[in-house]
């Protein structure tokens, strides 16, 4: 595919899965747009690796959370975007940003459930709206669900849920904006080491034993595992692939 001047938005690009996408699409030869929550520096060392393989990238502060500050950001990334491209559009949308939630539903609170509602459902919803006057047609947006919404695991009642929730939404994107080709998908990660929901499954030795010896290919996940599949979706060659659901976990439970 010819990716030259193709723009892709990373949510959450500055760390973990997010910062691995990032780099991903850049050696696909796609320019990158990545937010970061807080941390600045983190974000500016993905953005110098960008661009230490040829390609642009920019990163701009948002808190998915924050409905509110939606209008604000994408009026900053337009402006940037029309005075170093001349255009203000972009090509593709990762929704990845995201925190987690570990509690039993018996003792999860409501302001914890509304938490993880407005950042992993509301934010991805309005987000993705207010982005599509500003893509491309014939573009993408990948929703970075989680192998939660089919692996049944004590603990995540409701960022499974949720998370499943985006898979629903993410077929009636497809086929809502079909006339557009704009094509939607879900990548969902099985167990990662990352820094995600404190390092767990990374730094606990006993739980990355344990979901290692539930996986197929026998062991937990990497972000270089996930980056390549949400690149690919913003190929050519994946065109025809569209409302479906792509689990990464390496036959984790299966």
């Amino acid at each position: 595919m010819n990716t030259k001047n193709k723009i892709a938005l990373v949510t959450g690009g500055s760390r973990g899965l997010g910062r691995n996408m990032a780099i991903a699409l850049a050696k696909k030869g796609l320019d990158v747009i990545l937010t970061y929550n807080s941390n600045l520096k983190a974000a500016e060392e993905v953005v110098a690796e960008i661009e230490s393989l040829g390609q642009k990238a920019f990163a701009f502060q948002l808190d998915t959370g924050n409905l509110n500050a939606f209008d604000k950001f994408f009026k900053e990334v337009t402006e940037h975007l029309k005075a170093e491209t001349g255009n203000s559009h972009f090509d593709f949308l990762i929704n990845n940003a995201g925190t987690a939630l570990y509690a039993l539903a018996k003792d999860t609170t409501e302001a914890q459930m509304d938490s993880i509602f407005n950042i992993h459902y509301k934010g991805v919803f309005f987000l993705t709206q207010k982005a599509l006057p500003y893509m491309n047609d014939g573009g993408g947006i990948i929703n970075i669900s989680s192998g939660l919404t089919r692996i049944t695991m004590p603990g995540s009642s409701v960022y499974g849920s949720i998370k499943s929730a985006v898979e629903s939404l993410t077929r009636y994107l497809a086929k809502e904006l079909g006339d557009r080709r704009i094509r939607v998908n879900v990548v969902a990660p099985g167990a990662i080491e990352t820094d995600f929901g404190g390092g767990r499954t990374r730094d606990n030795k006993e739980i990355n034993a344990h979901i290692a010896s539930l996986t197929a290919l026998g062991r937990v996940g990497l972000p270089d595992d996930i980056g390549g599949v949400v690149a690919f979706l913003c190929t050519e060659e994946a065109y025809w692939i569209n409302g479906q659901r792509l689990e990464v976990s390496g036959g984790q439970a299966i």
